[in-house]
């Protein structure tokens, strides 16, 4: 399976912003953005700044949250029609889509500490839905679903030490926790007011709207 294997640092110079791709890393004084506020390549420090048109603002927004999700191009727009073809607001229905991957909800529930690591764990049969191996990183949870992690994978060091880092992220409304128990329950699909991404979907729907 085709995946990115850059750094991922790159990819946060490039867009502007932290996407918070490293963890920890992140909030410290070794986060690249923060050393080198530019775009990456050899003529990054010297490109002049100029007034981006409507389709690059789009672009740029639609790569944006590409990238803090860790979907490849083909992947995203899929997630997009299918978003497209479900009633109500389409932005908001891509937004819940990519949220309530199975990736993500390790990720929210604290298990791991960056998108990447919790799609390691799932690639890597660490996670159950209700009760069942999933080993599927883009599996869709519903409102009811169990996500816990395996009894046999509760001793391991990194899962621990994201658990301690977690305290400080929060826990979004739409799940509740039970670290002593390793799992947690997915409570409702987040509204758009509970997902606390910096981002302007609506953008993303111009784009490919075109």
């Amino acid at each position: 399976m085709a995946r990115y294997t850059d750094s991922v640092c790159r990819l946060c110079r490039r867009e502007g912003v932290k996407l918070f791709l490293k963890g920890d890393r992140c909030f410290k004084e070794k986060c690249a953005i923060d050393r080198r506020a530019y775009v990456p390549g050899q003529h990054g420090q010297s490109r002049r700044p100029k007034k981006p048109s409507d389709y690059a603002v789009q672009l740029r927004e639609k790569q944006k949250v590409r990238r803090i999700y860790g979907l490849l191009e083909k992947q995203f727009r899929n997630l997009y029609e299918k978003a497209a073809r479900r009633p109500g607001v389409t932005g908001h229905n891509l937004m819940a889509a990519l949220e309530t991957r199975l990736d993500n909800v390790v990720y929210r529930l604290g298990f791991a500490k960056s998108r990447s690591q919790a799609r390691q764990l799932v690639n890597h049969g660490h996670m159950q839905v209700n009760g069942r191996k999933v080993t599927i990183a883009s599996y869709q949870v519903r409102p009811g679903d169990e996500v816990a992690l395996r009894e046999r994978s509760r001793g391991n060091a990194y899962i621990a030490d994201a658990l301690e880092s977690v305290q400080g992220r929060g826990l979004p409304g739409w799940l509740a926790v039970v670290p002593a128990e390793f799992k947690g329950t997915v409570v409702q699909i987040p509204l758009r007011e509970q997902i606390d991404q910096d981002v302007n979907e609506q953008l993303v729907v111009e784009l490919y709207s075109r």
